[in-house]
């Protein structure tokens, strides 16, 4: 079996906590790359500042392609899109992309726990996000934008939208 359903989108989107509301909803394991990372290998930041970027890819796309072959709710690091492993094996998947306005996430930045944005901040994140945004919008079958929305909502939306089989849908709610 594969994913159920995969959570892909920008740094501080809320993959995590919309992956665990969905998992429990449907009563299904969930799997979180970045946990999965840091449980194999230790923290993303110590390991980014020892191996560098491209090592940390490496892994993260065999984690990634892990996750996705299990019956589970995925939920993926933000930049694993960049894959081309991983770009293949989401276009056979239901793809959910959160998505969140620069304002709502520079909160949820604070701490220094994102190795690509501890020095630049919203700008860096920005910057990141809108050179993902492509693959992000390509490899979505639906798309949620966390910046106000209720996360209990959207959780409770994806998983209607799981249960009904994945329909098609002429515009992506917002």
């Amino acid at each position: 079996m594969t994913a159920r359903v995969v959570l892909i989108g920008p740094m501080a989107a809320g993959k995590t906590k919309v992956g665990k509301r969905v998992s429990s909803l449907l009563g299904a394991p969930r799997l979180d790359t970045d946990k999965m990372f840091v449980a194999e290998q230790g923290e993303i930041a110590t390991f980014f500042s020892e191996h560098g970027e491209d090592e940390f890819r490496r892994i993260e796309e065999a984690l990634v392609a892990r996750a996705v072959a299990t019956d589970s709710v995925v939920s993926l690091g933000g930049g694993a899109v960049l894959a081309r492993g991983t770009q293949a094996r989401l276009a056979e998947l239901p793809v959910v992309y959160l998505t969140v306005s620069p304002d709502a996430v520079a909160e949820r930045l604070e701490g220094g726990k994102r190795p690509l944005v501890s020095h630049g901040g919203v700008d860096a994140w920005l910057k990141i996000f809108e050179a993902r945004r492509p693959l992000y919008e390509r490899l979505a079958t639906r798309t949620y934008d966390t910046s106000r929305g209720n996360l209990d909502e959207i959780s409770r939306d994806i998983v209607e939208w799981i249960t009904n089989g994945y329909p098609a849908e002429s515009e992506h709610p917002q």
